[in-house]
């Protein structure tokens, strides 16, 4: 069995002249085949049957991140600076990542293995990737993106997503999504059935039905503004319920939410919920955003990514989801120990280690043995300050970080 000695745990809030602090304690915590298997105040010893202890020296744990919103493909990474080149719109924009797609798709899995790097250094075990699938590259894409996780599924679990970035309803590409699905891909992604299809409702209808010959889950991008894009929300729901297809999609973006009246979006909010649509987002500066806060008081599943960064499309951003928590705290002013805390919910898929009232949630026996240690007392001083990512622990195993190297490796 694995010991992690000294591990800094939260455990409750402490109110103190009207503001609260999370109350923080060490515990000793034993893990085998991946999961905690005991919980020991660090008071008591450690049994010396321990095969392998590590001294953690009192760095905070918190989950382990899920990127949910990423292209592994797209990244310029490893070739070199690029700067991207301006366009005038969205089609310019396109065409001149269709010109690309064949000189770039040979160094696909070298430059999705650098990607993954910056993510996995950053704390995100889980990686939700949207892969090109159209007619000018096929599934080149595909492939190198596949290659790639492969060699990092020690570490990270990934979604991979049959992209039509060039529009589904076209050519030879609900073919192409098909093959994808076949040699692959996990999930089915959709584009803007306004906007790049032209034909919402027929857009639509072949994406479900691509899922439901294949079983899958659903992504859709949606860039769609305003009335448009909720009309598309609400077809989309309409869909899902058709085909009992709940608590098995996800809408990326939805900028179109935070775009209609609040009475809208608390209708949109509670039909999301209703039929478990999550809602994905990667905190645009230039963009609206989906009311975040809103879904997700009325209990919607919100996720945050990345988005492609380094690309045709932007050479801009880089692999760490815990920014995006920073920013939207930075755009709501969130100040207070509890919404900064909570916050983290965001890009752990749920999990966070307390309640907002301080009751303990995580980590538990039996949950995976999956943790990011940083220098931090707690987590809401993770969100506003992002300590360095010190070591990250995938159910059980190091899987990045000098954590051990760097401080005394007992045994």
């Amino acid at each position: 069995m694995i010991w992690l000695k000294n591990v800094k745990l939260e455990v409750g809030n402490i109110e103190n002249e009207g503001m609260t602090e999370t109350k923080t304690e060490l515990f000793h915590l034993g893990v085998k085949e991946g999961k905690i298997v005991q919980q020991l105040p660090h008071s008591q010893s450690i049994p010396e049957t321990a095969d392998v202890l590590y001294d953690v020296k009192g760095h905070l744990a918190i989950p382990t991140f899920k990127e949910m919103h990423n292209h592994l493909d797209k990244t310029y990474l490893t070739l070199g600076w690029k700067a991207t080149k301006p366009v005038k719109n969205l089609k310019e924009r396109l065409q001149f990542e269709a010109e690309e797609l064949t000189e770039l798709a040979p160094t696909t899995k070298q430059r999705a293995k650098r990607m993954i790097d910056e993510i996995l250094s950053n704390g995100s075990t889980h990686i939700r990737t949207h892969v090109n699938i159209d007619p000018y590259i096929g599934l080149k894409n595909l492939e190198g993106v596949i290659e790639a996780l492969d060699e990092y599924k020690h570490a990270v679990t990934a979604d991979i997503i049959a992209f039509p970035q060039h529009g589904l309803i076209r050519d030879s590409v609900p073919t192409l999504m098909r093959e994808a699905m076949r040699n692959g891909a996990t999930m089915v992604g959709g584009l803007d059935p306004a906007g790049i299809d032209r034909s919402i409702e027929k857009s639509l209808y072949e994406t479900m039905n691509i899922a439901s010959e294949f079983n899958a889950d659903v992504d859709i991008h949606l860039h769609d503004s305003g009335h448009v894009g909720t009309y598309t929300i609400d077809k989309w729901i309409d869909m899902v319920e058709e085909s009992n297809w709940q608590n098995r999609t996800a809408i990326s973006h939805a900028f179109c939410i935070g775009e209609v009246p609040e009475v809208k979006q608390i209708e949109l909010a509670e039909r999301l919920r209703e039929n478990g649509v999550s809602i994905m987002s990667t905190i645009p500066l230039t963009k609206s955003l989906p009311p975040i806060q809103l879904l997700d008081d009325h209990g919607v599943k919100v996720h945050l990514g990345c988005d492609g960064f380094y690309d045709s499309w932007s050479p801009l951003g880089h692999g760490d989801v815990l920014e995006k928590v920073y920013k939207y705290g930075q755009l709501t002013r969130r100040s207070g120990e509890v919404s900064l805390r909570d916050s983290l919910k965001w890009i752990t898929g749920g999990t966070t280690a307390l309640t907002k009232t301080g009751e303990y949630k995580w980590p538990k026996v039996e949950d995976e043995a999956s943790f990011i240690f940083v220098d931090a007392a707690s987590s809401a001083e993770v969100v506003a300050r992002r300590p360095k990512r010190l070591a990250v622990m995938n159910k059980g195993k190091v899987v990045y970080g000098s954590l051990w190297s760097t401080h005394e490796l007992v045994k």
